[in-house]
């Protein structure tokens, strides 16, 4: 039963649908197993065993057999059960996941393939790798392609391919879509989930299509578009994408990279040529002011580092897109640039991309709003009597929505100084501990020092690393579903 009713009055006593949250979980699995077919396949090509995906695979298929089996019944299902769904789901299937990295030897230590795991599928970029070339071919398309899968989210895909009451597919897109608030590009939300994923798909083979342009082997070409498109990091390469050392690469790389920074929603918009709509949306012109402020200035001081304007806009160019958009790709050790360019890029790992992107972090919008706010404050200060309004988009920012972002911001510096405390337990100095973190809250990857583009998170103690695996699932995740999971109240009826 759903739903009881209190013997002391008539309030109705809603109880949690654990009938829905396993069925959808076993979609989940069944969906994360079909999957894992596509390394399978390239092991066969490639000449490798495909026995380590094909046992993982089994026992993933079986489990999410069994539970989708479950009955869903007619109870209630509200916004607390799309939050535990999404929760499970990310868990369970990132636990699965790390399986074949073990078997084939890639990642013997599990601990070690859960934090790789976790890195792909919530697009941090993260490596606990020291060597990511003597990975077997399976493993490496298994891990970059990680990155696509978690971009636009397994939720987010299972809406677009099976069917779901219209409630439950918007819970589940509130939970696991990024941003402040989420909006459908046609009225229903399982639509919605297919025009965005089909935008996916199409900008990511033309990203192929461009890097085969330029030279980049096939192989190479796919799987970092992969990584492009869900904003993740993770390379073929270890000296990520400046191992091509191409202008044409490192630029078409780089835009892309801020193509799936933008809301998707925005190209819905211009394909049914809604153009001048798409030109007027205030958080794209945040997004694209902030990057061509952080290139512009960066570009004049690494002019002395590399000696002419044009090189210092190159790597320029490219590591601004990389941190604002949380990719996390490299062609440059950042780590040693001049203090002004690393304090830039740090800044631009709060900020992070458009809601509804793929990337990672605060969002443009919630940092427009926040400043507007602030704004707004010194204004009454001023005139205490006046009624000043917070507008963004053309529009006044609700109190519920403004509660929303500003309550998101607190929890978020708070889980990161508490994450920076965690990870600073291991004798690390403040900013490798605090980058460390901040990388993995934000979903950036790299931080700085040992950290930093050139180096890696091998070197933490386990506990450490588990508390770097859950600050990469409440960034992806946008904290509440995994937070959630620990409230008591979740699981109490309400």
């Amino acid at each position: 039963m759903a739903y009881d009713r209190c013997i002391f009055c008539s309030e109705v006593i809603y109880l949690m649908n654990f009938r829905i949250v396993w069925r959808t979980v076993g979609n989940v699995l069944l969906i994360e197993a079909g999957l894992m077919l596509l390394p399978v396949l390239t092991a066969l090509i490639c000449h490798e065993s495909p026995v380590p995906f094909l046992i993982p695979l089994a026992v993933t298929a079986l489990i999410g057999f069994l539970l989708g089996r479950v009955k869903a019944g007619r109870g209630v299902f509200t916004a607390r059960e799309g939050f535990v769904i999404v929760g499970l789901s990310w868990i369970l299937m990132s636990l699965s996941a790390a399986v074949p990295f073990v078997l084939a030897g890639d990642i013997p230590n599990y601990l070690d393939a859960v934090f790789e795991t976790v890195s792909g599928l919530t697009t941090t970029g993260a490596t606990i790798l020291s060597d990511v070339e003597a990975l077997s071919r399976a493993g490496q398309f298994w891990r970059l392609f990680s990155h696509w899968i978690g971009g636009m989210g397994i939720l987010v895909f299972i809406m677009a391919v099976l069917p779901l009451a219209g409630d439950r597919s918007m819970h589940i897109m509130r939970a696991e879509v990024p941003g402040p608030v989420v909006g459908k590009v046609v009225p229903k939300a399982r639509q919605t989930a297919r025009i965005l994923y089909i935008i996916y798909f199409v900008l990511t083979v033309i990203e192929t299509i461009m890097l085969l342009c330029g030279g980049m082997p096939f192989f190479d070409a796919l799987l970092h578009s992969f990584a492009t498109a869900g904003t993740g990091g993770f390379s073929t390469k270890a000296l990520s994408i400046g191992a091509y050392d191409s202008v044409y690469i490192e630029m078409v790389t780089g835009t892309f990279m801020l193509l799936f920074g933008v809301n998707l929603s925005l190209y819905f918009l211009i394909l049914v040529g809604s153009w001048r709509e798409a030109a007027k949306n205030e958080e794209l012109r945040w997004y694209l002011g902030i990057v061509a402020f952080a290139v512009v200035t960066i570009a004049l001081n690494l002019t002395r580092v590399y000696g002419s304007l044009g090189e210092a806009l190159r790597y320029s160019y490219f590591q601004v897109a990389s941190i604002i958009t949380t990719t996390g790709f490299s062609t440059a050790d950042f780590a040693q640039w001049p203090s002004y360019s690393q304090a830039m890029l740090v800044l631009l790992m709060f900020v992070g991309g458009c809601a509804g992107s793929t990337a990672g972090a605060l969002k443009v919008s919630r940092v427009g709003i926040l400043c507007k706010d602030a704004l707004t404050e010194l204004r009454r200060m001023l005139r205490p009597r006046s009624v000043v309004q917070v507008r963004f988009e053309g529009k006044t920012v609700q109190p519920g929505t403004l509660r929303a972002v500003q309550g998101f911001f607190f929890l978020y510096m708070l889980l990161l100084l508490a994450g920076t405390l965690i990870v600073s337990l291991d004798g690390a100095d403040f900013t490798t501990s605090f980058t460390a973190t901040l990388a993995c809250l934000s979903n950036v990857g790299p931080g700085l020092g040992p950290v930093g583009p050139m180096g890696g998170f091998g070197f933490f103690s386990p506990g450490v690393k588990v508390a770097l695996i859950f600050e990469m699932l409440l960034g992806r995740l946008e904290l509440y579903p995994i937070l959630l999971l620990f409230f008591p109240a979740t699981w109490r009826a309400k």
